[in-house]
């Protein structure tokens, strides 16, 4: 995650002002963003999505060089085709605004609101600033007219150097609720199947985004996203994405339409000069605040308002998932199981290609440095790189939604509510049978330190869960958690990393991401839980514990 904070358009001239071996114009042709042109731009998402589901491809610049790209056979030699998480929605709205010809924008400098808790003389980091981001300076695609031509904004400078270079994820940190000529990139939406579609950004304030390919009919909601070392993955939405105060933005975003307005028509049939402008909220029929706020806000504060749907209160996810619902609110308590593992297993197996890059850089053979970065979920360098904290913490939100949404819907299902469609005779039993199936299923390997393969499964990674070490200096069997002497007989790791595995377990047992604690301990200082670093014990994440007793 890029930090770039107050990144001014002065340093587009470092970006842009080497020598470009590609010059290719981006001519607009379609001077307003429509919502047919909305429509398109999901189904390109979609796409990419799909061959991402499918394992057709895995990464940015393959996915982009295949058949899941309706426009790549028109693509001249030279686009890089990068991005990481905070730049892929604005990658794929930059190319698909290219090759139709429409207006793009994108905010070139963002400044974090100081809030009342934060101290003055310390600089606020905007990808988690707590009162949010505003926009200072914008970034416009716009043809300059010329006395003898005019000239065109290179696409390559768009799409290999600008979108990568100005876009990070305090980018996204932003409401949306205020009308101003500085205008946001994205709108809040409401929830509903009309507003959160395919090219929908979800925004997490730990610091990740995501980009909706799809809405199943049961209300779940898949997206792609993609990661320093220009992977995509996929995943379904469930309390891995945060809800937090509402001026950090958090939750569901749409692009927000643009109008390229004063322009004319040149001899090639292209529009030039003019300003792009951006729909206010007031015209668009989507923009809602209830994601924020609840369907019953609360004078209390934003988080004390509830979710009521059809007479009935819900908690949050629950509201987003049954608003989102084709035909009568229906819950299956057994797909909702397979839905939930298989996506723990996409997770697994995405974790899998993070470490395994870890072990092929050699990282983990390098002595550990004396001290942890300055936070370990937002660092640089081979942390970045290498380490999985954020990705460890976000496998064992999903474990806990895993026990916490089964005990909802076997608790729902004893008070007889009727969105609970089951019809078996033992509804503990049969739950229990779907996931130990699901375990069993969702089988991968690792590599260990001496080159053997370690068979595991998503139980096994379970019962692994807050052993598995995030730090990248630590060999590939502990990594993942090894326990059995036989499986650690390859680590080479000293005593000095064994005892860095051994403190940092209080980091291990947390699962918030809290990019506001400093974390730059030495191994003296990590004798226990520190102030937002560590806790005491781990989440229960007892799914078999748990369904055994209730059968």
């Amino acid at each position: 995650m890029k930090f770039l904070g107050a990144f001014s358009l002065v340093v587009l001239a470092s970006l842009t002002g080497h020598a470009q071996s590609n010059t290719t114009p981006w001519r607009i042709t379609q001077p307003t963003w429509t919502e047919n042109h909305e429509r398109q731009f999901g189904e390109f998402v979609t796409r990419i999505g799909e061959a991402v589901e499918k394992r057709q491809c895995w990464k940015v610049d393959t996915c982009l060089q295949s058949t899941a790209n309706p426009y790549f056979g028109s693509d001249p030699a030279g686009l890089k085709y990068y991005a990481d998480c905070a730049d892929l929605p604005y990658y794929l709205r930059a190319y698909f605004s290219w090759k139709n010809g429409l207006p793009f924008s994108i905010a070139s400098e963002v400044k974090p609101n100081i809030g009342p808790q934060d101290d003055p003389t310390k600089k606020v980091d905007a990808r988690y600033s707590t009162m949010g981001n505003y926009i200072t300076k914008r970034y416009d695609v716009v043809t300059k007219n010329g006395v003898f031509k005019n000239t065109y904004v290179n696409a390559f400078d768009v799409l290999n150097n600008i979108v990568p270079g100005l876009t990070f994820s305090g980018s996204f940190r932003m409401q949306g609720n205020e009308d101003a000529e500085l205008f946001t990139d994205f709108y809040p939406v409401k929830i509903n199947r009309d507003a959160i579609r395919p090219g929908t950004v979800i925004y997490d304030p730990n610091g990740h985004v995501a980009i909706v390919y799809k809405v199943a009919d049961d209300g779940r909601i898949f997206y792609i996203d993609a990661h320093p070392d220009n992977s995509l993955t996929m995943g379904m939405y469930t309390p891995k994405f945060v809800r937090s105060n509402p001026a950090q933005g958090a939750g569901f975003k749409n692009f927000r339409p643009l109008a390229l307005v004063d322009a004319k028509v040149d001899s090639s049939g292209s529009y030039a000069g003019g300003k792009i402008v951006a729909a206010m909220n007031y015209q668009l029929p989507q923009y809602g605040l209830e994601q924020f706020y609840g369907t019953e806000p609360d004078s209390a504060g934003w988080s004390k308002g509830k979710f009521s749907i059809r007479g009935q209160q819900v908690p949050y996810y629950d509201y987003v998932r049954m608003s989102l619902m084709q035909g009568e609110v229906h819950i299956d308590p057994l797909k909702d199981m397979a839905q939930l593992t298989d996506d723990i297993c996409v997770s697994l197996n995405d974790r899998v290609e993070a470490v395994e890059a870890a072990r092929t850089s050699g990282v983990y053979l390098k002595a550990h440095p004396e001290r942890l970065p300055v936070n370990i979920y937002g660092a640089e360098g081979e942390w970045e790189n290498y380490a999985t904290p954020s990705r460890d913490a976000r496998l064992k939100v999903a474990f806990a939604d895993l026990l916490m949404s089964t005990k909802a819907n076997i608790e729902r299902y004893r008070k007889r509510d009727p969105a609970i469609k089951y019809n078996g005779g033992n509804l503990a039993a049969d739950l229990f049978a779907v996931y130990a199936q699901k375990a069993q299923a969702c089988q991968f390997t690792y590599t260990t330190t001496n080159g053997l393969t370690v068979k595991m499964n998503l139980e096994a990674a379970r019962q692994r869960l807050f052993n598995m070490s995030f730090d990248p200096y630590h060999c590939i069997e502990l990594r993942w958690g090894a326990r059995l002497e036989q499986e650690l007989a390859a680590c080479t790791d000293d005593a000095n990393k064994r005892a860095w595995y051994e403190a940092e377990k209080w980091l291990r047992y947390q699962s918030e991401r809290r990019y506001d604690a400093r974390m730059d301990f030495t191994l003296d200082q990590l004798t226990g839980p520190l102030p937002g670093a560590g806790v005491s014990a781990p989440a229960d994440v007892d799914i078999v514990g748990y369904l055994k007793s209730q059968r």
